[in-house]
């Protein structure tokens, strides 16, 4: 289906600057632009690409200043990512929609279902399931006993979503996630072995969250996991027993979060964060990749990185310092060398 740069523009209520009548049918980076497709600039570092893309529309910040003439239509927006995200949703729901229950499937006869869901091939649904309207279910999925679905929950082909827990309305897990499998809890013997503790709680997804695959969320020993509204964990995320994690908080992949910690609201986590357990972390943290935390973080809005981790500010500085020991050590053995020889010459 073709959409014209005024369509466009209207949908998102933002301004044609050119051909409002070009058509385009498709999307693309604006590096690797294609007559009939559209792109965006969002990043200033990319312009560059605007005066060279083939892209028949770009939509751009309405800040935007050309430093020379640009080909492209442009559409004029508030925010050019948001705008995109705008559009690609549409683009997926024009999509047509699987729907009903495929063979072979199982679903418990106790189990209680929405309006207009999909179950796909060699699913199971559990006794006492409850499903939402619209809820997705991809082929080869697991929903154990006593779940609970909510509207328009989309869980990807291989999910296994152990008994007694609760996912949110509008949620997406990805493929490969396990949602409840039991927390790390052993307890040691005086025989010199483990003995595993009973994990009875659960894991509880609120509203509008999305897990990336093969992401672990363990149920609690006791009571809830908890993942908070508009929470979006990336791939390869591991979350331990009884851990909370505030609302719309983003964890970028190969993150662990260790029993019982606790984070606060609107943070962000870069990639393979460790988080030692028991601790507490304030609203709006920001901490680096591989950094570690071993603390907790009470100040609201710090930005950390290292291992173990600290501010910001003061790691770059020590690290123009440590990255140049070698060196360092060096001058000093030489200082060593030429302090011994003028003793010895005195």
């Amino acid at each position: 289906m073709n959409f014209t740069a005024q369509d466009i523009a209207e949908f998102l209520q933002g301004e044609v600057d050119g051909d409002g009548s070009v058509a385009v049918n498709n999307v693309s980076r604006i590096e690797e632009g294609k007559p009939g497709t559209l792109s965006f600039l969002a990043n200033p570092k990319y312009e560059h690409h605007i005066y060279t893309t083939n892209s028949s529309i770009v939509l751009v910040n309405k800040d935007f200043k050309a430093a020379k003439e640009v080909k492209a239509t442009l559409i004029r927006v508030e925010d050019a990512y948001q705008a995109l995200a705008q559009l690609l949703e549409m683009y997926e729901q024009s999509k047509p929609q699987k729907v009903g229950i495929e063979e072979p499937s199982f679903v418990s006869k106790s189990a209680t279902i929405g309006d207009k869901i999909y179950v796909g091939a060699f699913a199971y649904i559990g006794s006492n399931v409850k499903i939402g309207d619209n809820v997705k279910i991809y082929p080869h999925t697991y929903v154990g006993d006593n779940v609970i679905i909510g509207d328009n929950t989309i869980l990807n082909s291989g999910v296994k979503v152990y008994e007694n827990c609760k996912i949110g309305k509008d949620c997406i897990v990805h493929s490969g996630s396990v949602i409840g499998a039991d927390g790390f809890g052993f307890a040691p013997s005086s025989a010199n072995d483990y003995k595993k503790v009973p994990q009875v709680g659960n894991v509880i997804l609120e509203d509008h969250v999305e897990i990336g695959a093969n992401t672990c969320v363990d149920r609690a020993t006791m009571g809830s996991t908890i993942i908070r509204k508009g929470v979006k964990l990336d791939n390869l995320i591991q979350v331990a027993h009884n851990v909370e994690i505030g609302e719309n908080t983003v964890i970028a992949s190969q993150t662990g979060i260790a029993g019982s910690s606790k984070v606060g609201e609107h943070c962000m986590f870069g990639g393979q964060v460790g988080i030692a357990g028991h601790l507490s972390i304030a609203d709006e943290v920001k901490i680096a990749a591989q950094s570690g935390i071993g603390r907790n973080i009470k100040k609201k809005g710090e930005v950390l990185q290292g291992s173990p981790a600290f501010e910001f500010g003061p790691y770059q500085k020590s690290y123009v310092l440590f990255k140049n020991l070698p060196k360092m050590r060096e001058q000093i053995m030489d200082l060593e060398k030429q302090v011994k020889k003028l003793e010895e010459e005195k």
